[in-house]
């Protein structure tokens, strides 16, 4: 466009009224990351289209089908601004109302897990799922209703690896191996792909692999190999690998004069126990910056990061000069202060010297030196418990008197007459109280059996009684065992119970 002549600016794209123009012009503007003027013309093509559609007697629904594209869009804006909450609200109502074209819904979904992260795996996979199809072809992957044809290779590769990432959320690791194998025929120029592998064997606690991985693929592409060395040194500095995350941190030379790189450095080595090492780190980094140019210069703060290093490791001479170049440049109070403290172990002269330029500090004009050093210095104070305080003795004769309250009985207690003492095992369970007595068992013989069985002693007395009977008549075979015990009656059934 620029090669045309083609004005691409806000004002010239509303005189031209073109949809097209607008959208593209937009996206442009996203990849130079100028999120604003990208917003600003996405609206436009939107209220374009809008228009124009409304003119072809276009429905609401069909609308924003039409428009989806450009919605998805705008919601990626506004997720790159951090304008979560609402660029989630717009990729959940393209997914749920299906009002979008395949392409955007696939954009809608990649950038909705995004957001997300972790939270609900399993949702996510699912949605994933509905745009990757099956294949039994193995290491082959391929989307659903040619969708292969209408996403970028980037854009393919961001909905592949979100489906890895889930998967080992979800601890589903063979899955995410045969993905990782499969995009690594797709991708074979990324480095993508070797990070998952990577976290794969990370996942599975094979840390010497996931290590293996990353060091061969960075020295077969070293051009590429600025992230997976940042990796190796993250994943070698976890598993208390400390040299070999110092060795990857050091073969990135572009990151070497920077703070954070040599603060790690720095920790790294001296988790080696190589102070030497740490030092020489803090020095060339001195050394670059005092050779660049750049506006955001960092010396002052290496310097100073170097000179309370040395001061710590006994480098008492290097954190002198060091300290005195943080003076001659900036002359700051705290650089001064540490002057006069590395000075007084090494030229005490010029730490008097150098003394003279701190400004006083108020209240300390009329103590006494000598006899501050004679004292024999603070008492530690464990807590306010330990603290004496003279208390006058108005107020301890206050305190002293206290209110003495009235007690409160119960509703009906006279205090005068009040009875018995109570019990004082109330609280206690019956069984342990003294006052205690168990019941005594029934020592009286007990059927025992299955329903309906009897005792020898009954079985003998009916035995009896049937033989008697014979000799008499029909109306009188009633046995002697009832003749001579009267029938119990109910009620002194339930009273026996109760016993």
């Amino acid at each position: 466009m620029k090669a045309l002549k083609v004005d691409l600016t806000t004002r010239a794209l509303r005189d031209t009224r073109s949809f097209e123009l607008a959208y593209n012009s937009a996206c442009s503007l996203i990849e130079n990351k100028k999120y604003s003027e990208a917003k600003e013309q996405l609206d436009l093509a939107k209220r374009i289209g809008k228009e124009e559609l409304m003119v072809e007697d276009y429905g609401e629904a069909d609308i924003e089908y039409e428009l989806a594209p450009v919605s998805a869009q705008l919601a990626y804006v506004q997720q790159l601004q951090g304008q979560s909450q609402e660029a989630m609200q717009t990729y959940v109502n393209m997914i749920n109302g299906q009002s979008a074209d395949l392409s955007s819904l696939a954009v809608a979904t990649t950038n909705l897990i995004s957001i997300k992260g972790t939270k609900d795996t399993a949702d996510s996979l699912k949605k994933l799922d509905r745009l990757i199809g099956t294949t039994t072809a193995p290491n082959q992957l391929h989307l659903v209703e040619n969708l292969d044809y209408k996403l970028s290779p980037w854009q393919k590769e961001a909905l592949y690896s979100a489906r890895v990432l889930l998967l080992l959320h979800a601890n589903k690791t063979e899955q995410a191996h045969e993905l990782v194998r499969g995009l690594l025929g797709m991708f074979p120029d990324s480095v993508f792909p070797v990070l998952l592998q990577a976290a794969v064997h990370v996942k599975e606690k094979k840390i010497h692999k996931a290590e293996d991985v990353l060091s061969q693929y960075a020295e077969k592409r070293p051009e590429n190999s600025k992230g997976l060395l940042l990796a190796l040194a993250q994943i070698a500095a976890n598993a208390n690998h400390f040299q070999l995350a110092a060795d990857s941190l050091s073969r990135i030379p572009d990151i070497q004069h920077m703070p954070a790189t040599v603060a790690t450095l720095v920790a790294l080595k001296e988790r080696l126990g190589d102070s030497n090492a740490a030092a020489s780190v803090l020095d060339s980094a001195i050394n670059w910056w005092k050779n660049s140019m750049t506006e955001d210069n960092k010396l002052d703060i290496l310097t100073r990061e170097a000179a309370a290093f040395k001061l710590s490791h006994g480098r008492d001479e290097e954190a002198c000069l060091l300290y005195e170049e943080l003076v001659k440049s900036h002359g700051s109070i705290e650089a001064l202060a540490g002057l006069v403290m590395t000075s007084a172990r090494t030229n005490l002269e010029k730490a008097e010297q150098y003394e003279k330029k701190l400004k006083p500090l108020p209240g300390l004009k009329g103590v006494n030196v000598e006899s501050l050093e004679k004292t024999s210095g603070a008492r530690h104070v464990e807590g306010p418990q330990d603290m004496k305080v003279d208390v006058p003795e108005e107020v301890k004769k206050q305190k002293a008197k206290k209110r003495k309250r009235k007690p409160r009985y119960p509703k009906g207690f006279d205090p005068a007459n009040p009875g018995p003492p109570p019990d004082p095992e109330r609280w206690l369970p019956r069984r342990e109280r003294s006052s205690y007595r168990p019941k005594r068992k029934d020592k009286r013989a007990q059927v025992r059996g299955a329903q309906g069985a009897v005792s020898r002693e009954t079985s003998a007395t009916n035995v009896g009684a049937s033989s008697k009977g014979s000799q008499t008549t029909n109306s009188s075979k009633t046995p002697a065992v009832n003749a001579e015990q009267p029938k119990t009656s109910n009620k002194s059934r339930k009273k026996k119970s109760r016993h």
